[in-house]
């Protein structure tokens, strides 16, 4: 079994919050090692039209980052209750050619009794913006915590 990833369920609007900023901390790390510490070794992903599990995730955290060049993301908890957590998201990259996108999407997340999060469903949509469009200027990374949110960015 892995560690236990707190906080744990059953979740409240701090610990959902708490949550959703670990996760959004993790990806924007951009390594596929860390971010899949925080599964199960079994769960469960739908992302967009893939369908994942286990050892499959890392491998595909890797080819989306290989491809996604320029990641940066925020996610906002939109509800939560007992060991569930939904989520509303948006991030901008690059593709290789230097198009500029961002990303929307939900996600919904449940968890273990560990705090671990063996299933995510995952719906995501892409806009192609130009590159003064961009909201998200910080350094590769972690979200600074004075930068906006999504509701405070109007996203």
């Amino acid at each position: 079994m892995s560690e236990a990833r707190p906080p744990l369920p059953p979740f409240t609007a701090e610990t959902s919050a708490q949550k959703a900023r670990m996760a959004e901390d993790a990806w924007n790390s951009r390594d596929p090692a860390r971010v899949a510490l925080a599964y199960t070794t079994d769960s469960r992903w739908r992302n967009r039209a893939e369908f994942l599990q286990g050892d499959a995730i890392q491998a595909f955290l890797t080819r989306k980052w290989s491809r996604e060049l320029d990641y940066r993301l925020i996610k906002e908890v939109w509800a939560f209750h007992g060991n569930r957590i939904a989520v509303r998201f948006a991030y901008e990259w690059r593709d290789d050619s230097g198009s500029w996108f961002r990303s929307y999407g939900n996600e919904n997340w449940e968890f273990d009794e560990h705090g671990l999060m063996r299933l995510r469903i995952a719906s995501i949509n892409d806009l192609p913006i130009g590159e003064a469009d961009r909201k998200y200027h910080w350094p590769l990374g972690r979200r600074p915590d004075d930068h906006p949110t999504l509701s405070e960015l109007g996203l």
